[in-house]
């Protein structure tokens, strides 16, 4: 009896300590279940893509200016030939005043370089300046206005001792400028030489006088122009080339009939689309 005693005894034994252990794997399962923090999961970014296009950027200052250049060398080349204002001091003053062709007064008026009415009897617009609401030159075209700044120039006789200016020396007009009154900034003239001298419009001064005349004599043809002589009026220069006033003063953006000695006027359609 003892024996079948011993060996029920040490089989409920056995079966106590299966139960207990089964019961703490159990246990300490579910408490790693409840105790186990969630991880977050991470944030993604989409990935660049790199078959896309660079973003689109405006132009810098330096493209903006090297356009003008290109599109408006030729007429101010072309004005030095005829009025003496030295094609790099043009461009300059164009670049400076107008903001190489982006500012306000360009898109409403194109006016170059910044004009005001003084006794103009022509188209104008209004803008604010050194005071609000200035009146300003108003031209059809770009070209109208670079004739304009020349006959500005060479009329007024207080601009008259540049044109007694060797011819190249863009240092003596743009200081001249400034102590004839064109600008109140003190800083104009450095302005205007730091502009020469960083796009190299010197050249354009050069090849006007002759150092590279080859590429200039297609320039200007002559036939399709007319230098007032003294006591000339438009309508006897109309007769004279078998077209009407109406269009000789279309073809050099003229709005009234006053012309003077010595100016040129396009006798054609001015067509280079300036």
């Amino acid at each position: 009896m003892s024996i079948k005693r011993f060996i029920i005894g040490l089989f409920i034994g056995c079966f106590i300590v299966s139960c207990g252990g089964s019961k703490k794997i159990t246990q300490k399962t579910t408490d790693t279940r409840i105790t186990t923090k969630k991880t977050p999961p991470e944030k993604t970014f989409p990935k660049e893509n790199p078959d896309s296009k660079p973003e689109t950027r405006p132009s810098t200052h330096k493209d903006n200016v090297s356009l003008y250049i290109d599109t408006y060398a030729t007429i101010a080349k072309e004005e030095m030939m005829q009025y003496g204002v030295p094609a790099s001091i043009t461009l300059a003053q164009g670049i400076l005043e107008s903001g190489a062709g982006k500012g306000v007064l360009v898109k409403k008026a194109n006016n170059h370089f910044g004009i005001k009415c003084h006794n103009w009897k022509g188209a104008k617009v209004y803008h604010d300046d050194d005071e609000k609401g200035e009146c300003f030159r108003k031209y059809s075209l770009a070209k109208f206005s670079f004739r304009d700044h020349s006959l500005f120039l060479s009329n007024r006789g207080r601009y008259s001792d540049l044109f007694k200016l060797p011819k190249d020396d863009y240092k003596g007009w743009a200081k001249g400028l400034k102590a004839a009154g064109y600008a109140t900034d003190k800083k104009y003239p450095a302005k205007l030489i730091a502009l020469i001298e960083r796009y190299k419009l010197y050249v354009y001064d050069g090849e006007v006088l002759g150092k590279d005349q080859k590429d200039y004599k297609k320039v200007v043809d002559k036939k399709d122009q007319h230098t007032v002589k003294k006591g000339e009026n438009l309508y006897r220069i109309a007769r004279k080339y078998n077209i009407t006033v109406s269009d000789l003063k279309k073809f050099n953006g003229l709005e009234g009939d006053q012309i003077f000695e010595g100016q040129v006027l396009y006798i054609k359609p001015f067509d280079r689309g300036y």
